[in-house]
């Protein structure tokens, strides 16, 4: 198939995008072999994935066991029909209204770069109608707001049925808070993309000013303060990404938080990393008093009488506090969450 085949026109043609994390690289080469090389759209696939990872084995696989051309998204470039796009690691993976993929070193969203819901957003304010939006397999909830954006938008949403999912936490999460429009094992997408691909689109929505905004600070990669005022309202506590103030979002049926630097968290997400920042702080604490602790046992073996029995003594309520901290990292409640 030559290039004016595939090419693709932003104005009518539709767009396909995924997201997913623990699991996903099963799950996605198992979706994607089920389409034929002339798949009349684009896919753009995120893929959570650690930022020093050069994303090859990912991108190999994809290409070795599905008939679709899989590359790294590259800034500017003009998707085609019947290319798989994967999101570059540590970096966002965007696309805008004529079509060209935008690749951001934004703010982590959801503790993640990349992240689902960035691209999710932008799918659906530059496609509307035309997006398709799918969740796999994954831990906590990173696709749940960009599959909601979708929706608002007039696109189509389908999740993995957690029960088919390797990890069924992002799939169910979704499903809890999106009235989908199909919930699949992953061996039945196939057919279900090609159905939607060949019927009428469905009734455009107007695309809410929320959407937009987010969609905005993500692609722009800068600190807007005025748009998440507009987005939310300040409450008592700070972004882990930064230490600068969150917003709590308005509109959603979930509780979503930003920082104007661009951070943003489901709650749960917020949790996760609240407890791994409360971890790591303990840690070093447990560090410091430990070393309080040798330096005066150390100065009382050279010290005598009172002075050695004061050394003696504050050793061991460091002792105490040393005690303390170990029972707290000890305790599930403290363990941070990670992928």
């Amino acid at each position: 198939m030559d290039k004016k085949e595939k090419s693709f026109k932003p104005a009518k043609d539709k767009i396909v995008v995924i997201g997913t994390s623990a699991g996903g690289m099963n799950a996605s080469i198992e979706f994607l072999k089920q389409l034929s090389p002339d798949f009349p759209a684009p896919v753009l696939l995120v893929q959570h994935i650690s930022g020093d990872a050069s994303g090859e084995a990912l991108l190999n696989s994809l290409n070795n066991s599905t008939p679709l051309t899989c590359v790294q998204a590259v800034h500017g470039e003009m998707i085609k029909k019947g290319y798989v796009y994967l999101a570059p690691p540590d970096h966002h993976l965007l696309v805008n209204k004529t079509g060209h993929l935008q690749v951001t070193k934004g703010a982590r969203e959801n503790r993640s770069r990349p992240a689902i819901d960035p691209l999710f957003r932008s799918a659906a304010v530059a496609f509307g109608n035309r997006a398709i939006g799918i969740i796999l397999s994954g831990y906590l909830d990173d696709g749940t707001a960009g599959l909601i954006a979708i929706q608002r938008c007039g696109g189509t949403c389908i999740i993995q049925d957690p029960n088919d999912a390797e990890y069924p936490d992002m799939p169910k999460n979704a499903l809890n808070q999106v009235d989908v429009d199909f919930c699949l094992p992953v061996k039945e997408m196939g057919s279900a993309i090609i159905g939607i691909l060949s019927k009428p689109f469905k009734k455009q929505q107007e695309i809410p000013k929320d959407i937009q905004k987010e969609a905005e600070i993500a692609e722009r990669v800068v600190g807007d303060l005025d748009a998440v005022n507009a987005l939310g309202e300040q409450v008592p506590f700070n972004c882990p990404g930064c230490g600068g103030v969150l917003w709590k979002m308005k509109e959603g049926p979930s509780l979503r938080f930003r920082c104007f630097t661009g951070h943003a968290y489901t709650a749960a997400a917020l949790l996760s990393e609240q407890n791994n920042k409360i971890e790591e702080t303990m840690w070093t604490a447990l560090r410091m008093f430990e070393e309080r602790r040798n330096l005066l046992t150390t100065l009382a073996k050279d010290q005598s009488g009172a002075t050695a029995r004061s050394s003696i003594e504050r050793a061991e309520l460091s002792q105490v506090h040393i005690d303390r901290i170990r029972a707290i990292l000890l305790a599930d409640d403290y363990r941070g969450e990670s992928e």
